[in-house]
């Protein structure tokens, strides 16, 4: 007997999830390898949905067991956004998380993962010359002047990094701000002008002459503006029509085969998780609903609460709600399921400095400094002894201002949305514990009190009491309005002729939580199945004895 062999296996199980012991977000390559690895491990299946025009897969990975199809599930979306290489770690953690220390869950519910809806983008980290993309890679005219790509980005320092280009110009109305002169704040007018000025732009030149750096550069359709909820006609990087994009029509369409999904949960800019959505009564009484439902809004509070319980980081700066054209929204309005969304991370506030003799202005407000998010993000990575966050400020030679001082710099790009990788750990697992929770408070509905009373004449009265125990109702009030959210079906196979009183089949709009409905029939001898529920909720099912 070769006793290597069970050691082998053993290591290789190992390995499995422990591979990647990196020091870096994962290349388009390595995340490949990782869903693989996954999708090798048992009760988790991977597909292709399609390739970007990058020639990049856009990969969906599918958490379960049993009848995965008939169970409630939740979706979980990464890199909507290219620049967000948070967002694609996050998921991918997650899924290993649930498989390696969760799979108990897995009995219940269904997980689909998207870990990467923009890696054409996403890739740009990782190229000779790093800036925050977010259009794939179809060949787009953004500004419309019918030229492709005139406008491109340069990197004018050729430290492999697009930042900010700030020019010296009385008529500029930036100014550097009181507690961090590498950050450039709008000047406040009111202030006699004899401070130091500048013009901001991004790194560039202005190719076409229109007053305008880097509007048209060589990338296509943003995944995240893309969406039909609130279209934006006529915008850079959303395309001429919603689901333009082969990665958005092939999510789209697979999602709409998916009946199961109760949730989505989006790593994205957007955030309700942190702060709830608000209720607007005139926009929601629109014929077209541009607000969130009353009733939803509530779910939306209570998810919340949850997750702030398990999130331990307060929030910053988080004010986006959702944008138009968007994937968390589309969810929602257009597919009424319950929609979370979060950036997984934010920079913690850092307080407030105690301004010396300074005048009162925008940036000084009671005697203290006030924060930008850049100046407040600089404060906690000093704080927290990062150095390499900051571009210094280099002068160059700028064709479009000659004979005036021209310098690039400024944050690193990437770096206030993305924390240290070494940081991911903690906020995957954080993150996996509040998806958990979600699962845990999934609509689940049981049959109690069943009761089979004989009548004579060989009739029976069957009665049963239908119960949702859940805090959540087993149709958001939207989805409830929506075609793409199933009604509960209730059904007695019995034939049609031994049914005095009751349906065969029965469809029942919602229940809402902890809600008990009492069904009952009037049937000849024999047997009956009872089968009560839809995808999004799961089955019960009875065998009753007449």
């Amino acid at each position: 007997m070769n006793l290597k062999l069970p050691c082998l296996w053993l290591l290789s199980v190992f390995f499995v999830f422990n591979s990647y012991a990196q020091q870096e977000y994962p290349t388009n390559r390595q995340v490949e390898q990782r869903l693989k690895q996954m999708a090798g491990s048992g009760n988790a299946k991977l597909i292709s949905l399609t390739k970007t025009e990058g020639g990049q897969d856009i990969w969906a990975l599918q958490l379960g067991k049993g009848d995965m199809e008939n169970k409630p599930a939740i979706a979980i979306t990464g890199g909507v956004e290219g620049f967000h290489l948070l967002s694609v770690e996050l998921a991918l953690k997650v899924s290993e998380n649930i498989l390696r220390e969760h799979s108990e869950i897995l009995e219940e519910t269904t997980f689909y993962v998207f870990p990467n809806m923009s890696p054409d983008a996403y890739g740009q980290y990782f190229s000779d010359m790093r800036y925050e993309r977010r259009g794939n890679s179809a060949k787009i005219d953004q500004d419309r002047d019918g030229e492709l790509s005139e406008d491109p980005y340069e990197d004018l320092n050729k430290d492999g990094w697009i930042s900010k280009l700030r020019v010296e110009s009385p008529m500029g109305n930036y100014v550097p701000h009181q507690s961090d002169s590498r950050v450039l704040v709008k000047a406040d007018e009111k202030i006699k002008r004899d401070e130091k000025r500048y013009m901001l732009y991004s790194e560039g030149i202005d190719n076409d002459k229109d007053q305008k750096f880097n509007e048209d550069p060589e990338e296509g359709i943003a995944f995240n503006k893309s969406l039909t909820y609130k279209f934006p006609y006529f915008e850079p990087y959303a395309g001429d029509f919603p689901v333009s994009q082969k990665e958005s029509r092939a999510l789209l369409d697979y999602l709409f085969e998916r009946w199961n999904i109760f949730a989505f949960v989006t790593f994205g800019p957007a955030n309700n998780l942190s702060t709830a959505l608000k209720f607007n009564k005139p926009e929601a009484e629109k014929r077209v609903v541009t607000s969130m439902l009353e009733k939803d809004v509530k779910l939306n509070e209570m998810t919340s609460e949850i997750y702030k319980e398990t999130i331990p980081q307060k929030a910053y700066n988080q004010d986006n709600q959702g944008t138009d054209g968007d994937f968390f929204q589309w969810a929602y309005f257009h597919f009424g399921r319950l929609s979370f969304s979060t950036p997984g991370w934010w920079v913690p506030e850092v307080m407030e400095e105690k301004a010396q003799n300074a005048a009162k202005t925008d940036s000084v407000s009671n005697g203290k400094i006030k924060h930008t998010p850049e100046t407040n993000f600089l404060a906690w990575a000093e704080r927290e002894g990062l150095e390499d966050v900051f571009l210094p400020w280099t002068e160059v030679n700028h064709p479009d201002f000659p004979n005036q001082k021209v310098e690039v710099g400024g944050i690193k790009p990437f770096a206030m949305i993305n924390p240290p990788y070494e940081m991911t750990d903690s906020i995957a697992s954080n993150h996996t514990d509040f998806i958990i929770k979600l699962a845990e408070i999934q609509p689940k509905l049981e049959l109690h009190n069943l009761k089979v009373e004989k009548l004579g004449r060989g009739l029976t009265r069957v009665t049963v009491d239908l119960f949702n125990n859940s805090p959540l109702p087993t149709h958001s009030e939207l989805g409830g309005k929506s075609r793409w959210l199933q009604k509960l079906q209730i059904r007695l196979s019995k034939d049609k002729k031994d049914i005095l009183a009751g349906n065969t089949i029965k469809l029942v709009d919602k229940l809402e939580a902890y809600e008990m409905k009492t069904l009952s029939w009037i049937v000849g001898g024999g047997t009956a199945n009872l089968k009560i529920g839809a995808p999004h909720t799961g089955f019960v099912k009875r065998n009753v004895k007449l």
